[in-house]
């Protein structure tokens, strides 16, 4: 996910939460406590993101996009604080012997915000949306192992044919085409979520956007939005389990400059803030800066389309000529590791033990003693493609979201100063940089992207020709073919290891050049108890409380 659920086993959690004094004016009481932690609840506070591309569950693609649906609808399963898969809005479940059909009973508790009991229908209508080309989905291949969905996909059948049904109003029966091992991780990704018909129907291109039409079925309800300031979402009276919910309401601060995040939070604006200056890291270590492992990837995108990058000696070369240990340590400086392959470190290979990353064939030494030798090899590739020095090279516009300028700036340099190569940067505002990356009107672009579950194939399966999410417009038979057994095979060991040889192709051909492993960086009042987030880059604010 540009920047996802669960999974069996992750790294370790590397965490460095301390003491922060701040000011309560990021929780307003709304009782008589004032420091808002009366038996009527309070206000809180926080930050995970801009202004959202989309908060529409079966469209979004982005994490911060994902917290705010985790907030306001839930799935058959969800993810507790524990980083554990439990049953959501499904009472309980069972799996056929062949593993294949899974049954789920949905709670006889389970409603709208509106008050109107949630169905088995409802997931029906949404899975099938999830899969119509007409809702043009780039998570729609999230269900490709439901039986017909890809079909669906490639118009070769209709959507009421995908493996889903409502046996009755409370039950739902999903067929899989091949049993997969973390289906129920699949079943508490945003993308499944349901969302109501008649709702969507009436008002198809304003429903999520306005809060009397975003009716949702999780713990909280948008109650007002002021685009490009504040979300404001409130307890969902009719959610099961209200009485353990924490703030009466969560206002969601949307701010993109790290610099107002940062100052925002130490004025007590808010108590929590997802994002600082890099610069500002060692200073805040001491102040409530939290620094969490992630499952997931910080790489340049690069448009194989474009002059010059459509040579994938090039692309190679200006991976090769890339310092990641001076990237990791001089300029983003979250303790994040420096990538030697696309898939991270953190996810588990076939034999549930090692990890997946220690297994793979590096596509380069990530090592700063071997960076010289790097540079030379770029070199000579670069001479091989016809560009000695950087001779003939059109000039390479390096495109970001602000706040990744200084990342950018390094690799601008590291390029001009080894390869001779020009460069520019450009930044855009997050929507925009979204759109324009997705649309490949560009070169070279900064991109990141998080688990969305506990198999190295959330990562692999975006790069498929015409992949939703496959923004640098590559395509390779041998490695769509690859991907394509991965997902239809029942052998563990079959699987893994065509998911590593998908991986060599994909570094051979580099149409992505990997920076570094995220570390999830955020700022957390010390204040601020009850509050969870997961590896995949998910935030719960949902059971969270103010201690004095």
């Amino acid at each position: 996910m540009k920047i996802s659920k669960l999974k069996k086993k992750v790294a370790a959690l590397l965490v460095s939460t301390l003491a922060l004094s701040t000011v309560l004016s990021g929780c307003s009481s709304s009782g008589t406590d004032s420091a808002g932690g009366s038996s009527d609840g309070f206000e809180l506070n926080v930050n995970v993101g801009p202004e959202p591309e989309t908060i529409d569950p079966q469209k979004n693609t982005a994490s911060d996009g994902s917290t705010l649906i985790n907030h306001a609808f839930e799935g058959l399963m969800k993810l507790n604080s524990e980083n554990k898969i439990v049953e959501g809005q499904a009472a309980k479940y069972e799996v056929s012997e062949d593993g294949k059909v899974y049954t789920f009973t949905l709670r006889d508790d389970a409603k709208w915000s509106d008050g109107e009991a949630v169905k088995a229908s409802d997931f029906v209508y949404s899975w099938q949306r999830l899969v119509d080309p007409d809702t043009a989905s780039d998570y729609n291949y999230m269900i490709d192992m439901v039986e017909n969905a890809n079909e669906i996909m490639a118009g070769e059948k209709q959507v009421s044919e995908l493996g889903i049904k409502a046996v009755d109003e409370k039950t739902v029966e999903i067929t899989l085409a091949t049993p997969t091992a973390y289906f129920l991780e699949i079943c508490a990704f945003p993308a499944t979520y349901p969302v109501r018909q008649d709702i969507i129907e009436a008002n198809p291109d304003t429903w999520s956007t306005d809060p009397e039409t975003y009716i949702g079925n999780g713990p909280y309800v948008l109650e007002s939005w002021d685009h490009q300031a504040k979300m404001v979402y409130a307890k969902n009276e009719n959610y099961y389990d209200l009485e353990n919910l924490g703030p009466d309401k969560i206002n969601f601060e949307l701010m993109e400059d790290q610099n107002t995040i940062l100052s925002a939070f130490k004025n007590g604006e808010i108590l929590f803030g997802d994002d600082l200056p890099s610069d500002e890291i060692e200073s805040m270590k001491d102040n409530g800066l939290e620094i969490k492992s992630q499952l997931g990837t910080y790489f340049l995108c690069v448009n194989v389309e474009k002059e010059g990058l459509d040579n994938d000696k090039v692309r190679q070369a200006l991976s090769l000529a890339i310092d990641r240990k001076y990237l990791v340590e001089k300029v983003a400086q979250g303790g994040q590791i420096p990538a030697d392959t696309f898939v991270p470190t953190g996810l588990t290979d076939a034999d549930g033990e090692t990890e997946f990353h220690d297994n793979a064939e590096a596509w380069y030494s990530a090592d700063e003693k071997d960076y010289e030798e790097n540079v030379k090899k770029a070199k000579e590739l670069l001479k091989e493609a016809g560009y000695e020095n950087g001779e003939g090279l059109p000039s390479i516009e390096l495109m970001c979201n602000p706040g990744h300028e200084p990342i950018m700036e390094a690799v601008q340099s590291m390029w001009k100063e080894e390869l001779g190569i020009n460069v520019t940067i450009s930044s855009q505002d997050w929507n925009v940089f979204i759109q324009t990356r997705k649309d490949g009107d560009y070169q070279v672009a900064r991109h990141g992207w998080l688990a969305d579950y506990n198999d190295p194939i959330s990562f692999l399966d975006m790069w498929v020709t015409d992949g939703g999410n496959n923004d640098a417009q590559w395509s390779n038979a041998d490695y769509d073919k690859l991907i394509n057994e991965v997902k239809a095979s029942t052998d563990n060991n079959e699987r893994y290891e065509k998911m590593h040889e998908a991986e060599k192709i994909l570094g051979e051909e580099s149409p992505i050049i990997p920076l570094y492993y995220y570390t999830d960086l955020m700022l957390v009042s010390d204040k601020l108890e009850g509050f969870y987030t997961s590896p995949l880059g998910y935030k719960y604010f949902m059971y969270t409380s103010i201690s004095e």
